[in-house]
């Protein structure tokens, strides 16, 4: 539960204080509340990382390790330019995430600091005026984002099962718009096939293992975009494109290492 919302304080003079802030703050900007702004109840519940610059740099580190196993699989790098590019925009962010888990990429968040309404007095908005207003995650997704990772580590797979899961993940057939659909679908059941049989040898007695792996690599999916691009980058690349970085770092280490 969210702590008791300053708006509707019980100590009076809370109220009136706020109350006449929120007063003076609108009036300053022509008497329209902002869409953005937002009861103070619901800024206490979105967070940020409590040690951002440890935890960027290891996500950084695992970005280009992600990146870096894209450009390594001669599959993906002769398909077409824009299905690699569909793929790269479907599937980035559950690798990344494959990533954390083997890494062991563990993090802290805390409570985002409310903004300061004396400052936005002050400011009379100039600062928002000059760039975007940026989201924050909540704390309930980044609750949900840590349970996955933690799934992933009951599991404990090995590098070969990641390195097969990473290429059952990555050569998705149903991401609309592609040219090479059936191939595509083809290098995906090769992965499984080869996440299968390294299986058998590894995990004799535990049959179920492999359709448990699938089972729980689906539900990556359903960590977005967003929040992932907000936790991690948002702190280092500002308001840039992170599908667009990702691009431009595919194409340049590719680039660089195959020139003479």
């Amino acid at each position: 539960d969210c702590e008791r919302c300053q708006c509707h304080s019980e100590d009076k003079r809370t109220a009136i204080l706020y109350t006449l802030l929120s007063q003076n703050l609108n009036h300053s900007r022509g008497g329209h509340r902002p869409a953005h702004q937002r009861c103070l109840c619901h800024q206490r519940r979105t967070v940020c990382l409590r040690t951002p610059h440890v935890t960027c740099q290891a996500a950084s580190n695992v970005l280009v390790k992600t990146i870096s196993f894209m450009k390594n699989l001669p599959s993906f790098y002769l398909l077409p330019r824009a299905d690699q590019l569909l793929l790269l925009d479907s599937c980035w962010v559950p690798l990344f995430l494959l990533g954390l888990a083997q890494e062991m990429v563990t993090f802290e968040v805390m409570e985002t600091p409310a903004p300061s309404m004396l400052k936005k007095i002050l400011l009379d908005g100039q600062s928002e005026r000059q760039e975007p207003e940026r989201t924050q995650p909540t704390l309930a997704a980044v609750q949900r984002l840590q349970c996955c990772l933690n799934t992933f580590w009951k599991l404990d797979l090995s590098p070969k099962e990641y390195a097969y899961l990473k290429g059952a993940i990555l050569f998705n057939p149903d991401v609309p718009g592609l040219r090479a659909s059936l191939y595509i679908e083809s290098l995906q059941q090769e992965a499984q096939r080869a996440l299968h049989e390294v299986l058998q040898p590894l995990h004799p007695d535990d049959q179920g293992r492999f359709a448990r792996i699938l089972l729980i690599s689906s539900t990556l999916k359903s960590i977005p975009p967003a929040l992932i691009t907000d936790l991690f980058f948002r702190p280092v690349i500002g308001n840039a494109d992170i599908v667009e970085l990702i691009v431009e770092m595919l194409y340049e280490i590719t680039d660089r290492q195959l020139a003479p």
